[in-house]
Order: structure tokens, then sequence, then C-alpha cells
């Protein structure tokens, strides 16, 4: 399957790993390569993951307290958010509205 990241994604994985980037040397680049696997690895998992109340699937990261939420639309896998789960779930719940 094909993946798409839309800009609102990138957005938030961006601000994460200059997040992390600021509490550690080097761990901005490790979360990002880390998410970045995660996305790709949707190439054979895609649309095989929870669905969420919004209409979403959601991956959970292997390594980051991080969902990716994402559809799928006529064999692409379409990233829509990166997001922290640690994040109040109101919050959670107006970024993928």
């Amino acid at each position: 399957m094909k993946i798409r990241i839309l800009r609102k994604a990138m957005s938030h994985l961006a601000d994460a790993s200059r997040f992390y980037e600021q509490q550690s040397l080097g761990l901005g680049i490790y979360f990002r390569n880390c998410l970045i696997e995660d996305i790709e690895r949707l190439h054979g998992t895609g649309g095989m993951h929870q669905i969420v109340p919004e209409g979403f699937f959601r991956s959970v990261s292997r390594r980051f307290p991080f969902a990716i939420y994402y559809l799928v639309e006529g064999g692409e896998v379409i990233v829509a958010e990166v997001l922290d789960s640690r994040r109040d779930p109101d919050w959670i719940h107006k970024q993928l509205n």
C-alpha cells in the first residue's frame, strides 16, 4: 500500500521531534526515526488496527507514547495525525475532527 502523510501529521511529528531533542541531544532524531518506521510498517498492516470513535484506525508506536491515526482509501494509507497518547482525550478528539 502507498502511504501519504498529511501536512498536519508532519507538523505534529516535527513538533514532537523538537521537544524530544530539547530533552536530550539525539533523542529527537531517534524519535523521528522510530515514528517513521512505525508509519512505514503500515505498508503491510494498514487497516488491521483498532478503529477509534472518530473513524480513524489507530496504530500505537512501539517505542514512544504516540499514536498514528490513519485512513485507508483505495489501497492508500493516509496518515492524518501523529499524536501524543498522554494528552487529554478531549484535545486528541479535537485534533481528529
